[in-house]
């Protein structure tokens, strides 16, 4: 029997595809999935556990779900995802309005869970985290114009601040065969790019082939017809070869935008963080990178307050970010996560740590700005991704811009643009962090 269901998704781009993959599987059963709680049989809502203010958005999420379901817009409430994965007896005691749960190793039986639970049931699936990945079809929910494209789960690194290897599994490659079909899939949809993620995929077969090949993926994904950008998050810095490199700059589909996190640049903290290079080797590898792919945006993630954290460690950070300018950082405050080594450890006060973080914002947004000036007067490719008529302007994104996480551009053009094609725009100012332009064609009829 069909049933009217409505799936909220939380957390980061993995957790989404687990999403898309679930949509596809219930529109494959015949349910009728729609944006609305109100008046739905079924709420699933696949959650993110990772830190604090994820685990906090799933718990206030389904909290207001019970208000529904208590109300009788709602009958019956799955949790799934990450933080049903590492929680599930605390859920079961705390929150007793939830119907049902899946963990990371259960995606694919959603289905089954919802008859279950519209059954009287009380699903709980909590298949192998760590078993090999399960072949699902999706409904892309991103774009138009780009898509995800997942190539592997799990993570095998161990970082102490981090509880990801509990939660998704060890490190398992996706066949090479199967992510190349699905990028040809996206492509025969429209996509024209292809954003290449995992929790790490610089690690991309080294589980089937004995050693990191995500360079050979990369060639095959750079033959599909119908893509143009090929971005890459994330990269482990102690991974990144001479051989990866050397494709990154010289293959004109792979965006020279590289997501690398760091996490820090003190010695000290990236040993107790487990972390598998030295600030040094962070260092050069900056600096080689910058000095063989010219054009370079690079992002990092760093996390302040971490165990060992003082006064001149924090000083030493700053100081690296002032030197080497990364375009896009995302500094985050230590949150110590239960069951990791790093939350045994000694660590500075939280709020110290929060102000610390404000103080790398700071920093960051003086060096964006810089960036952003350094682009007026250049004509940049952009993927359109819409036009807002409060605005009367189009917005899209240049290659330096990953979709959610960084900035826009915002143009003008007199003739009409279709949101998923890429443009050539001149850029002419920097508005509050991002930039404006207008169409190249029109700049150049206009200063004739």
């Amino acid at each position: 029997m069909p049933y009217r269901i409505c799936l909220i998704s939380l957390g980061c781009a993995k957790n989404q595809v687990n999403s898309e993959q679930m949509l596809y599987l219930l529109n494959q059963a015949g349910h009728d999935v729609v944006g609305e709680v109100d008046g739905c049989d079924i709420a699933i809502v696949n959650t993110c556990g990772f830190i604090d203010t994820a685990k906090s958005e799933a718990i206030d999420q389904i909290l207001q779900l019970a208000e529904v379901k208590k109300a009788g817009g709602l009958k019956k409430i799955l949790v799934t995802g990450c933080l049903s994965q590492r929680y599930e007896n605390d859920i079961l005691e705390s929150l007793p309005e939830v119907d049902g749960m899946l963990g990371t190793g259960s995606f694919g039986e959603i289905c089954q869970a919802v008859e279950d639970v519209m059954h009287g049931g009380k699903p709980l699936y909590f298949g192998d985290k760590s078993a090999p990945i399960e072949e699902i079809g999706r409904v892309i929910t991103t774009g138009p114009g780009w898509a995800y494209l997942r190539i592997a789960e799990g993570c095998d690194n161990w970082c102490a601040f981090c509880a990801i290897p509990a939660i998704r599994g060890r490190y398992r490659s996706r066949a090479l065969d199967a992510i190349v079909q699905e990028a040809k899939d996206l492509a025969a949809l429209g996509v024209k790019e292809l954003i290449v993620i995992a929790q790490d995929i610089t690690r991309w077969g080294l589980d089937t082939y004995g050693k990191p090949s995500l360079a050979l993926l990369l060639r095959e994904l750079a033959q599909i017809d119908g893509i143009r950008w090929i971005r890459l998050h994330y990269l482990y810095p102690e991974i990144i070869d001479d051989e990866l490199i050397d494709l990154i700059a010289n293959e004109d589909k792979i965006v020279k935008y590289l997501d690398i996190p760091i996490q820090h640049i003190n010695n000290d903290i990236l040993r107790r963080m487990n972390r598998h290079c030295t600030g040094d080797e962070i260092r050069a590898l900056l600096q080689k990178l910058r000095a063989r792919i010219p054009g370079l945006v690079l992002r990092t993630s760093l996390i302040t307050g971490l165990p060992g954290e003082g006064e001149a460690e924090f000083a030493q950070l700053c100081d690296f970010l002032k030197e080497y300018k990364l375009e896009r950082v995302g500094a985050f405050a230590f949150s110590p996560e239960e069951g990791t080594r790093a939350a045994e450890m000694e660590y500075p006060d939280t709020e110290i740590a929060k102000q610390r973080a404000e103080q790398v914002a700071e920093i960051q947004s003086r060096i964006m700005d810089d960036y952003n000036e350094s682009c007026v007067g250049q004509v940049m490719q952009v993927l359109c991704e819409g036009y807002d008529p409060d605005e009367e302007s189009y917005y899209g994104r240049t290659y330096a811009d990953s979709p959610d996480i960084d900035g826009k551009i915002w143009f003008t053009a007199e003739k009409h643009i279709k949101t998923g094609d890429f443009v050539d725009v001149h850029v002419v100012d920097t508005y509050d962090g991002e930039l404006v332009g207008v169409l190249e064609e029109e700049y150049n009829d206009d200063c004739e």
